[in-house]
């Protein structure tokens, strides 16, 4: 068998391990809401979003330090013209 189905197999099992064993409701109290939802997909909406933050903040550093070299770039450009 390829090795990466091996991997997601694995993953796939250890997370319904996981799943099965934080079935438990918690109540999450966000300013004025309280949302009840199971432990298994409040880790995962959470992981979820420290995924998609982290993703933004490095696209975002990614993109400053790109204007940067460009701008770098340019100016030495503009001197060697001269």
């Amino acid at each position: 068998m390829n090795l990466t189905i091996i991997l997601i197999v694995i993953v796939a099992c250890l997370a319904l391990v996981f799943t099965v064993q934080n079935v438990a409701a918690v109540t999450v109290s966000i300013f004025f809401w309280d949302i009840s939802l199971s432990l298994a997909l409040l880790i995962f909406f959470m992981l979820a979003v420290g995924l998609i933050i982290g993703w933004f903040l490095h696209s975002f550093i990614a993109n400053r330090k790109d204007k940067k070299e460009v701008e770098k770039i340019q100016t030495d450009f503009r001197s060697s013209k001269q």
